[in-house]
């Protein structure tokens, strides 16, 4: 029978818990909270940030998407108004925005076939290689510690016409020289060059990571079933570096949907002979940041929204089938 506890003077009386009286759980919540208050205070920080950098710039660009700014003609001080989806209208009649899109989706296909498949390779070469390991991996992340600016900029002479090494090699070996981003046809693909070389090494090191954690045990059963080297790596490896595969590619991809540095510096502006390498990214920069004065800060939100609800969708998308393959 649970114990009697005396509340007053007149013998009214309540029930007391086992658990410690009819004040238990706030004990229990104050002991709580003394002991992880240290966690607390650290995950305050992170959730700080995030709304500060994150989730308020994000709700900022969606209000503005939907405004209008405009100085006032008698304090000369700007001044927003709701307008709707004309952003929107303005940004689906401007005549680069399919060029922007087009160009960004190449990039991202062609960063697949070459960015994504060579640091995986070379990952697998580097496991295999039993003398100056140590030395090649720095060499492949050494791009990877130069400043973009800085790495873009030595391709910018690498590429030019005039005084270029890669114009003067093809020349050495009596081939036709290249105009590289100097050209339509060959600007998108010197810029995943580019690319590609910039940003391979840490990419190659996570896959080298995820390699030598695969058993030998697996290697050495599928030698001893007759398997070579490309049956290996089609049985073994590939099956257990799946999940890493898989989560670079969602990375990669969106990291390449936001394509903005390389053409910006490779081709003097970003937008490259032709609007052929023109991004999403870097139209949202010249809405935003239009040298003629015209800056529209508006439009460049709506063109942010959209772009990000692509990348969510997409995000979301691959999160409910990598969901049923693990099912």
């Amino acid at each position: 029978m649970a114990e009697q506890v005396l509340l007053g003077p007149g013998n009214q009386s309540l029930p007391r818990s086992p658990a410690g009286g009819p004040r238990a759980p706030q004990r229990r919540f104050v002991l709580n909270l003394r002991r992880n208050l240290a966690g607390y205070g650290f995950m305050a920080g992170a959730v700080l940030c995030f709304a500060l950098f994150s989730w308020y710039p994000m709700i900022r660009e969606f209000i503005m998407s939907f405004q209008g700014t405009h100085r006032d003609p008698v304090t000369r001080l700007p001044r927003t108004t709701w307008v709707g989806w004309r952003n929107y209208t303005r940004i689906f009649h401007d005549p680069t925005f399919a060029a922007a899109w087009k160009n960004t989706v190449e990039f991202s296909l062609l960063a697949l076939l070459i960015g994504f498949a060579v640091p995986f390779v070379v990952a697998i070469v580097l496991n295999e290689l039993r003398h100056a390991r140590g030395y090649l991996r720095v060499l492949v992340y050494l791009p990877v510690m130069l400043p973009p600016a800085s790495a873009l900029l030595l391709f910018q002479y690498f590429y030019d016409p005039n005084v270029g090494l890669f114009d003067h090699l093809l020349h050495l070996v009596h081939l036709p020289t290249s105009q590289f981003v100097q050209s339509s046809g060959s600007a998108m693909v010197s810029v995943v060059i580019a690319s590609t070389w910039m940003n391979m090494g840490g990419t190659t090191l996570i896959y080298l990571a995820a390699l030598q954690n695969i058993p030998g045990e697996l290697y050495e059963a599928a030698e001893l079933d007759g398997a070579g080297v490309l049956g290996r790596i089609r049985h073994v490896t590939i099956p257990q570096t799946r999940l890493i595969l898989s989560m670079m590619l969602m990375l990669q991809i969106v990291g390449t949907m936001q394509l903005f540095i390389e053409p910006f510096i490779l081709t003097n502006g970003g937008a490259g002979p032709d609007n052929s390498t023109i991004s999403v990214v870097n139209l949202i920069y010249q809405y935003a940041f239009n040298l003629s004065g015209s800056s529209n800060y508006n439009s460049a939100s709506a063109l942010g929204v959209l772009l990000m609800l692509v990348l969510g969708v997409f995000s979301a998308l691959y999160l409910w089938i990598s969901r049923d393959r693990d099912k």
